[in-house]
């Protein structure tokens, strides 16, 4: 844990300083919120703001968030006035801490930050054979590209990898490429230099640079343009960066993980991503199995969420009914333990009962769990969906994917956004895939109706 104290360090606040640094955490300190930022910019990385609520903390989130840098904050303050308070949560601090500090409180937020970081959780043979190989790969330096479908815990196994190396006292440092505009993904990752472009206001480290003798996932890798692949790879090779408008190289040591929901093999087949990337980036691969293909982890999970939102919701712990763990059990989950969690959270805040009762758990558009089906019903669904996948024998790749992609974008009216979502795919890659196929003459469906360009 990296705290950040933000303020005049007066008795009470150096208090909580030497209470954080009893939890182990790192503290650095700085007085005023144009030196927190400034510290940020230049790579002095923190998992938590602590701030004087005297401070301007709306001031310093909007300051970091014009940097697209992200860290939470914790106000505190002498005297507990409820007013500034009031208003630094209304800033966007996420929690008040009163000084002078109680011991147990500043632990238990420093913990509850800490738990973001979400454990990994397994009980299914074939995810504790994947968890093997990553404790085997784990303590080299090697690039490691873990693949699956959204929502399996990619950024989890990534965070484990990392906890498990000879670097896990280093930082941690994650980049969404998706996530970012491409005009400005180059500097978040390589940072720049004051003046190199249009709101370059002073020099800005890059996630390189601040994930030094660290760890750097690269999220959803796939999603990167080809120009900042050849720059990735240059990095990659030569272990050193340039920042945008830079005069000379920066040295760098990190290990790089990276994640990808797509086949990159496919990819590189269809021009989208370099081969040579990819060898260095796979060199070795942790292929995360959907949760329909891991049916021991889905009781573990249950239990581990609605512990956890049981506690977040300050609500007592429930048991799951022996008919909901069956129904949990027959889902398909598409979207995987990122949708499982969601589901347990609904039926923290839904269950009335003295258990987890089946109709606690609700799907995305608020229907129930279906019940599980008996074995004649299992056996007519498996002949069915043989039946199926015999209608694609002799069809290419190519011709499946493009029928797929538009009978979904018929079934959203056209909606790109909720397509692509269904899909797994960026809206990017929807919409490069829909202009393909309008240039060779396929009837694409337009757009939905009155959603503007976020439909187009």
């Amino acid at each position: 844990m990296r705290l950040l104290v933000v303020g005049k360090l007066n008795g009470q606040l150096s208090v909580a300083v030497k209470m954080a640094m009893n939890t182990g955490a790192k503290v650095a300190h700085v007085e005023t919120t144009a030196a927190a930022t400034q510290a940020l910019r230049a790579g002095q990385g923190a998992d938590l703001l602590m701030v004087d609520y005297e401070l301007d903390i709306g001031g310093l989130i909007a300051a970091n968030e014009a940097e697209r840098i992200r860290v939470p904050v914790v106000a505190c303050g002498v005297g507990a006035d409820a007013q500034r308070a009031g208003d630094a949560i209304r800033a966007g601090a996420i929690e008040f801490i009163p000084l002078p500090p109680e011991a147990d409180l500043i632990a238990a937020v420093l913990a509850a930050v800490s738990d973001d970081n979400r454990p990994m959780v397994a009980r299914d043979p074939v995810m504790e054979q994947v968890i093997k190989l990553a404790d085997q790969v784990a303590p080299s330096d090697a690039s490691i590209l873990i693949t699956g479908e959204s929502g399996v815990g990619k950024e989890v196994m990534a965070r484990y990898v990392h906890t498990k190396s000879k670097r896990s006292s280093k930082p941690f440092i994650s980049v969404n490429c998706a996530a970012i505009p491409e005009n400005l993904l180059e500097s978040e990752l390589f940072g720049h230099e004051k003046g190199a472009f249009t709101g370059a206001v002073a020099r800005r480290v890059g996630k390189f640079e601040e994930a030094d003798g660290g760890t750097l996932l690269l999220d959803e890798i796939s999603e990167m343009d080809g120009r900042l692949q050849a720059k990735l790879l240059r990095a990659i090779q030569e272990r050193e960066i340039d920042r945008v408008g830079g005069a000379k190289p920066v040295k760098v040591n990190i290990r790089i993980l990276a994640t990808s929901n797509r086949d990159l093999a496919q990819a590189v087949k269809e021009g989208t991503f370099r081969e040579d990337l990819l060898y260095r980036l796979n060199v070795v691969n942790l292929r995360l199995p959907p949760l329909r293909e891991r049916p021991g982890d889905i009781a573990a999970l249950c239990d581990h969420f609605l512990k956890k939102y049981a506690k977040a919701n300050g609500m007592a712990e429930k048991p799951l009914a022996a008919e909901a763990r069956r129904r949990l059990a027959a889902h398909r989950w598409p979207g995987n333990v990122r949708e499982l969690e969601n589901a347990m959270h609904r039926a923290v805040l839904l269950s009335t009962g003295p258990e987890i009762e089946e109709f606690a758990i609700r799907l995305p558009d608020g229907q129930p769990l279906s019940p599980a089906p008996d074995a004649a019903v299992a056996r007519t669904a498996s002949m069915a969906a043989e039946a199926v996948s015999r209608t694609l024998v002799g069809q290419t790749v190519a011709e499946v994917e493009q029928q797929l992609i538009l009978d979904t974008l018929v079934h959203c009216s056209g909606n790109r956004t909720h397509a692509a979502t269904i899909l797994g795919i960026s809206i990017r890659t929807l919409r490069n895939k829909l202009k393909e196929y309008g240039d060779a003459g396929v009837s694409v469906p337009p757009p939905q109706a009155g959603l503007g360009a976020n439909a187009a």
